[in-house]
């Protein structure tokens, strides 16, 4: 089976019971309020359906379009902008007749359910998982660091002792969340000659990083050999072989792979010197970059042994507090990306359903699976909050406009902030997801 049917098979899936469960998070709260629910459906049904029943006043169906799902709820101005509705008298069993603060529970049953949907996988997969780390001796070659650390004294090779002076267990994902997302003042490291150093960062380090497009920061090292190249590529025309072994780039040392990237990123856009060995004889070559500074040739890993992960098992109510923390992070530091999205570079790499299925692995795994899946839970529970008509996060905001002023926006302007927000939506999707194609393109072409 191919890695795309894979991933697209997975992405499926998941947004499926995502949208399912999002929409339920809509349809119960309706139904306990006596509101009319008209249309269930799981994905959108423009002009047909794949499959529709009418049960009781609701018609559950499934669309063609598989981008989301929606439940269509009674004297509400929503995406069917259904204005012939809007212009009968109110029933007692239309959404516009419930209080407000019915209509306010309503609203928010989809993101709750979200953020309630994360905090159960992530409980069900500390129970059954646990969770794997790596302390600061199991990598046995240390980390290589980027420029921009290098810039506040961190070595090739560096081991980490503690971040803030706390002592940390899991050392590589940690680092680079707290590089990024949170407030990092200091690391304590150990230095490949033993010396042990507190390395103080500004504030802005997750900035710097990300403008200079340092990452990871950090990333544990490992020797490599070349273990095939691409026909025609960078490396096949300057005549790099399978066999050859590359010590050096621009004259500096490669001993890791992590040597490597680092010359070939501090680099960018030039001709790369490579001295080689083949045949126990050295050989230099020059060799030009493709236009994403790629070469065209395929690692591989000759010590498999050069991280080892432990894992840490935990009980039942272990899990649950687990669970609980590990949503408050994962919420927090989607969050905290947002201070990137709204940069002109940041922009360019907002990625829509192609780049998500990217994020998926190419064999089927369910700890991989599940993990995603509360991930975009999160995702999904965030961006509607957005106070943005046409999600819910916009009908909130009226809503609570409405509970505190004690007036009612009136139906011809929630007509029209609906129209806008749907154009937003329209927008911001078809920028993400032109993206990916614009990538596909690059990548297409550079093949070439």
């Amino acid at each position: 089976m191919s890695v795309f049917i894979i991933k697209t098979a997975q992405l499926l899936l998941s947004l499926s019971i995502l949208v399912v469960l999002h929409e339920l998070g809509h349809f119960i709260p309706a139904k306990l309020f006596k509101t009319r629910v008209e249309k269930f459906y799981l994905f959108f049904d423009v002009k047909f359906s794949l499959f529709k029943k009418k049960i009781g006043e609701t018609v559950y169906g499934i669309g063609w379009l598989p981008l989301g799902g929606y439940v269509k709820i009674a004297g509400m101005i929503d995406e069917s902008m259904d204005t012939e509705q809007m212009a009968k008298p109110p029933q007692p069993w239309e959404f516009r007749s419930k209080p407000a603060w019915q209509r306010l529970i309503i609203m928010l049953g989809g993101v709750t359910v979200n953020f309630l949907l994360a905090i159960v996988l992530f409980i069900i997969m500390l129970s059954v998982w646990g969770t794997n780390y790596v302390t600061k001796d199991s990598a046995k070659y240390g980390y290589g660091v980027t420029k921009t650390l290098e810039n506040y004294g961190f070595q090739q090779g560096d081991k980490i002792i503690s971040i803030n002076e706390e002592a940390i267990e899991d050392v590589t994902i940690p680092i680079n969340k707290y590089l990024m997302f949170r407030d990092i003042k200091n690391i304590k490291v150990e230095h490949t000659n033993g010396v042990v150093e507190v390395l103080e960062l500004p504030e802005d380090i997750g900035t710097q990083l990300f403008e200079a497009g340092d990452l990871p920061a950090l990333e544990a090292r490992y020797p490599f050999d070349i273990d095939s190249i691409d026909s025609g590529s960078p490396a096949d025309k300057a005549g790099l072989r399978p066999e050859d072994k590359i010590i050096a780039i621009n004259g500096q040392k490669v001993e890791y792979f992590s040597d490597y990237a680092y010359g070939i990123k501090n680099n960018a856009g030039k001709e790369f010197a490579l001295e080689i060995t083949r045949n126990n004889e050295n050989i230099n070559l020059v060799i030009t970059p493709d236009e994403e500074n790629k070469m065209g040739f395929y690692r591989g890993v000759t010590d498999e042994d050069y991280i080892t992960y432990s894992t840490r098992e935990y009980t039942f109510a272990e899990s649950i507090s687990g669970g609980f923390n590990q949503a408050y992070w994962e919420v927090k530091d989607y969050l905290a990306q947002f201070k990137y999205i709204f940069t002109k570079k940041g922009a360019s790499q907002i990625g829509g359903f192609a780049a998500i299925g990217q994020m998926f692995p190419a064999q089927w795994n369910w700890q991989a699976f599940w993990y995603l899946t509360a991930f975009l839970s999160i995702m999904l529970g965030v961006l509607n909050l957005l106070p943005i008509p046409a999600l819910d996060g916009g009908h909130v905001m009226f809503l609570l406009y409405e509970m505190v002023s004690g007036r009612k926006p009136g139906d011809k302007f929630m007509e029209y902030a609906q129209m806008v927000g749907f154009f937003i939506l329209i927008g911001l999707v078809l920028f993400a997801n032109g993206n990916d194609i614009y990538k596909a393109i690059s990548e297409w072409i550079n093949s070439k």
